[in-house]
């Protein structure tokens, strides 16, 4: 039977139970009840003077955080810095430092209830830096992506969300990009490096 992922918002006690979950898997979990509530809390979380990269994310977009960042001149934006290289090379080479940045904020496709967090990714550029290149990672993520469980999760980013992005993608005159990488963070070792922060609003995929 083919999933209907176009659901409302998880319920508080789905969200109480994934904050609970996440946290016994040594992952500071957050959640807000806005968009607005995610920037300022973004701010507090990424002190000024930091190096940032802000992953490719229409939930960022959506909470005006990549556009912040890089129009500010406190911070070290890898973004910025990446859009106005011109040389092939030096371009490279700022794409390999956004995989060990001091903050790495992004996203994700779904989140279960029992506390795995699943990110699928064409190219595979974020990856490394979620696993463990980058110092902190933060991973924002609407409540409408928690799933019960690992498998509903999987089958989340498997159909809906990566039909989703490919309709997102065709808009752009674009063609379909197929998973290349697939992480499920299961567990972090380093207390306090990784946070996921869920916002009560249907953002994203």
């Amino acid at each position: 039977m083919v999933q209907d992922f176009n659901r409302p918002l998880a319920s508080e006690m789905s969200i109480l139970k994934t904050v609970e979950s996440l946290t016994q898997r040594n992952i500071s979990a957050l959640a807000v009840d806005s968009t607005d509530e995610a920037f300022k809390l973004l701010l507090t979380l990424v002190p000024s003077g930091s190096e940032v990269y802000c992953g490719t994310s229409e939930t960022l977009n959506s909470i005006g955080f990549p556009e912040y960042i890089r129009n500010n001149p406190d911070y070290r934006s890898l973004d910025r810095e990446f859009e106005s290289e011109t040389d092939p090379q030096n371009k490279q080479e700022l794409r390999r430092l956004s995989s060990i940045s001091e903050y790495y904020i992004g996203s994700v496709q779904a989140i279960s209830e029992t506390g795995e967090v699943v990110v699928a990714s064409s190219s595979g550029s974020q990856i490394g830096a979620y696993a463990f290149g980058a110092k902190h990672v933060i991973l924002v993520s609407g409540t409408q992506k928690i799933c019960p469980s690992l498998s509903d999760a999987m089958s989340r980013v498997r159909g809906y969300s990566t039909d989703k992005h490919d309709e997102w993608l065709a808009e752009k005159g674009i063609g379909p990009a197929p998973i290349g990488k697939l992480l499920i963070l299961e567990k972090e070792t380093q207390l306090g490096r990784l946070t996921v922060l869920l916002v009560r609003e249907d953002l994203g995929w």
